[in-house]
């Protein structure tokens, strides 16, 4: 199942400059990934676009934050050198976080472990800012909780809590409206 360039922008209003390349990538590798039943499409969207902030940013904004602090000496992140929290910090539509997954996911997507770690900015960048989404999507089997509607579940396994939950599920319920699909109330 294809998306379009108006679908897009009535998903995520505010996305003009990017929708074409969005619909591109998103086409080009949804099957390859199985993000391409009506369900799995509207849920991985719906969090795209708020992780992404309507497809706007490919990277997270530093500031740094309080828990943006808090990603220096995480292990759990593969964060083990001094500067790694904002080197690795979230970048991709569904920001990619930690040296760790950096690694991971350059290896996955380039066949080099080393490829994002030496240019962390490569995942601002399409494909790859769409690829690494799919590559966590599909590594954390956020499929299969698509297509039950587990949508709170989803959420927890890209951001860790709930975060901008209501906005994640009004974003969802838009797009679920226009596939057709149950209006999902948690």
């Amino acid at each position: 199942m294809a998306i379009t360039v108006p679908q897009i922008l009535k998903f995520a209003p505010g996305s003009q400059k990017v929708a074409d390349i969005v619909v591109k990538n998103f086409n080009e590798y949804a099957d390859k990934y199985e993000v391409n039943t009506p369900l799995r499409i509207s849920a991985f969207l719906a969090q795209l676009i708020h992780e992404s902030n309507s497809f706007k940013n490919t990277r997270e904004i530093w500031g740094p934050t309080k828990a943006q602090t808090r990603y220096e000496g995480r292990k759990d992140l593969g964060n083990i050198f001094p500067g790694d929290g904002a080197r690795f910090k979230g970048r991709g539509l569904i920001q990619i976080t930690g040296r760790t997954n950096y690694a991971a996911v350059s290896k996955a997507l380039t066949g080099k472990e080393n490829t994002f770690l030496d240019n962390p900015d490569l995942l601002s960048i399409y494909p790859f800012a769409m690829t690494s989404a799919f590559w966590f999507w599909t590594g954390r089997n956020l499929n299969r909780y698509a297509d039950i509607q587990y949508f709170e579940t989803i959420t927890k396994r890209i951001n860790g809590g709930l975060n901008g939950f209501a906005e994640r599920i009004e974003i969802y319920n838009r797009i679920n409206k226009e596939f057709g699909l149950p209006i999902y109330k948690p």
